[in-house]
């Protein structure tokens, strides 16, 4: 297993500010290598035998960075993104969002020898905050006969942070499996189409405190000009099963709210003005039970084009297909993968661009569709499914348990993510 993660010399509240603090160090499997002084000499070590061939489990948890993944003049075999078949694809390179994972057969068919196997962040934003150092973290593959006094061969990483076209041929490539284990067809028939615009926003900046965002204001994110707002005494899911109302909106749109040049957004209209503020809202949309869901989720310019890792909780979905600027459905719908598209649970939005999801709403209960960065949680980069019970008790929604904590958090204070606070049990 190959861990990619990140490091804070800091209290770990410091990460919930607005932006989030860069982080001090990447790491690979707990260890940042030769390209900081202080550790050197600590580097993860993969020991292989040369002419054998090893499955890598390769997890990116680093909070809030996409990673580039590289070893040096080596080729790996993709099989699986997200736990899921993928037709055989070789790369020389990867590319991983936050909490995504891609298993990988590496054959050690290169002279014995030491070779770096390296991560290297990928930033496809503008600079709303200063960029970390364009650094590249090491660990090593090392053959058995290597001597310690072999200087192991270098990664030939993406030569620019912000290798957009790098991250989108490896991401755009993948395929499924097709008569593979757990694979299923593509639903052509489609019972709920939603087009909704994501990106940053801006709201007013808290009195008594200074904001980063342009014009003195503080960051904000948006799904079809909607904030959402995390609830405050009970979860999502208990007010959905108790039928508790005032708790959310069963609201969330299919369209955004206002038509626009979303990838090239300039202010013209007051409408266009109001975009930039989205409104804070606890909103979330129902699906009944097994129907057929196509998102196509649009970046935005407004404040920034950026690769968001768009996340969904309690699903797989089909990726359909991926695009640069605005998505237009006479274009671009015929050009969709309905034969083999990729299955994943998390897909980085390509900056400025747009991706086109489908997915069954099997699984009864509230469901989060968010941005998996966690520094983007605090922004309300978050909508909510709801998804109704089936026909029979297997698939309906089960009652809470009796011991389950009760939310006594202020809902304008940002919680761990990983807690599920305010959304479900």
């Amino acid at each position: 297993m190959i861990m990619q993660g990140q490091w804070w010399d800091t209290d770990i509240e410091q990460l919930n500010l607005r932006p989030a603090p860069i982080c001090d160090a990447y790491l690979i499997n707990g260890l940042a290598g030769d390209s900081y002084p202080c550790s050197e000499n600590r580097m993860f070590k993969l020991k292989v035998i040369q002419g054998k061939t090893y499955l890598l489990r390769i997890i990116n948890a680093a909070l809030n960075t996409h990673l580039f993944f590289k070893i040096a003049d080596h080729n790996v075999t993709v099989v699986s993104v997200d736990a899921a078949y993928t037709t055989p694809y070789g790369s020389d390179v990867m590319i991983l969002t936050p909490g995504q994972t891609v298993d990988a057969l590496l054959t050690a068919d290169q002279p014995i020898g030491m070779y770096y196997m390296s991560i290297i962040p990928y930033l496809s934003a503008s600079s709303l905050a200063p960029a970390p150092p364009r650094k590249v973290i090491n660990s090593l593959i090392v053959y058995k006969g290597a001597t310690s006094t072999t200087s192991p061969s270098r990664s030939l990483m993406p030569s620019q942070i912000n290798s957009v076209s790098t991250a989108h041929r490896f991401s755009s490539n993948i395929t499924s499996l097709v008569g593979g284990p757990y694979w299923t067809p593509v639903p052509l028939h489609v019972d709920e189409k939603m087009f909704v615009t994501m990106g940053l926003g801006l709201e007013q900046c808290p009195s008594e405190t200074k904001c980063a965002g342009p014009s003195g204001q503080r960051i904000t994110g948006s799904l079809s000009n909607r904030t959402f707002l995390m609830p405050g005494t009970i979860s999502l899911q208990e007010a959905y099963f108790y039928n508790i109302s005032g708790v959310y909106t069963d609201d969330f749109p299919d369209q955004p709210p206002t038509k626009f040049d979303y990838a090239n957004f300039r202010v013209h209209t007051d409408s266009e003005k109001k975009m930039i503020f989205p409104e804070r809202k606890t909103s979330v949309k129902t699906l009944k039970y097994n129907s057929t869901v196509e998102i196509v989720v649009q970046n935005t310019g407004i404040i920034t084009t950026e690769s968001h890792p768009m996340h969904l909780h309690g699903f797989n979905f089909y990726v359909l297909g991926y695009g640069f600027g605005n998505y237009v459905p006479a274009r671009d719908a015929k050009k969709l993968n309905l034969v083999n598209p990729q299955m994943h649970n998390t897909v980085g939005v390509p900056p400025g661009g747009w991706v086109a999801l489908r997915f069954i709403a099997n699984n009864p209960g509230a469901w989060i569709f968010h941005c998996h960065m966690d520094a983007h949680l605090p922004y309300g980069i978050i909508m909510a499914f709801i998804v109704e019970n089936g026909p029979t008790p297997e698939t309906s929604l089960q009652p809470p348990p009796s011991n389950l904590p009760q939310c006594t958090h202020d809902p304008t204070i940002y919680e761990s993510p990983t807690t599920n606070v305010g959304l479900s049990y």
